[in-house]
């Protein structure tokens, strides 16, 4: 049976590369709602990335003049993008293009003692396994910042976005409502989503935990009614709670409390 980690970056790679395919030099460094990125930024970043983890050495780069660096791991991450910003889109995507079949090559030849194996990740020490779930999350929350730039809304749905939301997303609902929220014990926060549609709710009863699919449960005391793709840009840091109630997010019942989710639902910058 293949892996599906493996599966999936390669469903994602391949959305990307059509994404990409015939954009203009304009659209290549058009912004995107990362701090200093352009679309090719994001493209580049893919590919530094899965260069560094087939054994590249980092180039040598000043960074001292990118002001949105605050921590070493974005500094690991512009180390491999800053070289690349004087390239054409058109470039850095040949690059993407000659990476990827040679990554999915590394990936197959793994055994599943080789995915099962603990080593570091942008999360901790997890599973290599883990570690490419998180990849497949970082790459498609790249592909959602693109399309942000181009104005091209899309893939929101498929085994690609359930991994992403069910491995990363939504697993960190319960400490956002529980901890960053401060939501209090008897309440419950439903995330009521649309274009797709979808719903998700917290309970809090003792401790914040997420509500299992088909769960019986009362009305929430909380709820926050946001587009898709509003939700993940604000789960992923790339729009504060002003920005998601200009693109739609409202809230009903205890809105104090739904004020305190939209300010801290972001659990990635």
């Amino acid at each position: 049976m293949p892996e599906e980690t493996i599966e999936l970056l390669r469903q994602e790679w391949a959305v990307i590369d059509e994404l990409i395919d015939g954009l203009t030099e304009t659209q290549w460094k058009g912004s995107v709602p990362l701090p200093g990125w352009t679309v090719q930024d994001c493209v580049a970043h893919m590919s530094g990335t899965e260069l560094s983890l087939m054994g590249e050495p980092a180039p040598t780069v000043d960074l001292s003049h990118l002001s949105w660096i605050t921590n070493p791991f974005q500094e690991f991450i512009e180390i491999w993008v800053e070289p690349r910003r004087s390239w054409t889109g058109d470039a850095v995507a040949a690059e993407f293009r000659g990476v990827i079949p040679r990554r999915l090559a590394m990936l197959e030849a793994m055994t599943d003692d080789d995915m099962a194996k603990v080593g570091w990740s942008p999360i901790g020490d997890v599973p290599y396994r883990q570690f490419m779930r998180v990849r497949i999350f970082d790459c498609w929350m790249h592909e959602q910042d693109i399309r942000r730039g181009l104005g091209i809304a899309g893939h929101t749905t498929g085994p690609v976005v359930e991994s992403a939301l069910r491995h990363n997303i939504t697993r960190a609902l319960g400490f956002i409502v529980g901890k960053k929220a401060g939501a209090p014990n008897g309440s419950s926060v439903e995330f009521a989503i649309s274009e797709p549609d979808r719903s998700y709710t917290v309970v809090v009863d003792g401790r914040a935990r997420l509500a299992e699919p088909g769960e019986q449960l009362p009305p929430a005391t909380t709820v926050l009614h946001l587009p898709f793709t509003t939700f993940v840009a604000l789960a992923g840091g790339r729009i504060d709670a002003v920005g998601a109630q200009a693109e739609g997010a409202t809230i009903t019942g205890d809105t104090d409390l739904g004020a305190r989710v939209l300010a801290n639902l972001a659990f990635t910058p």
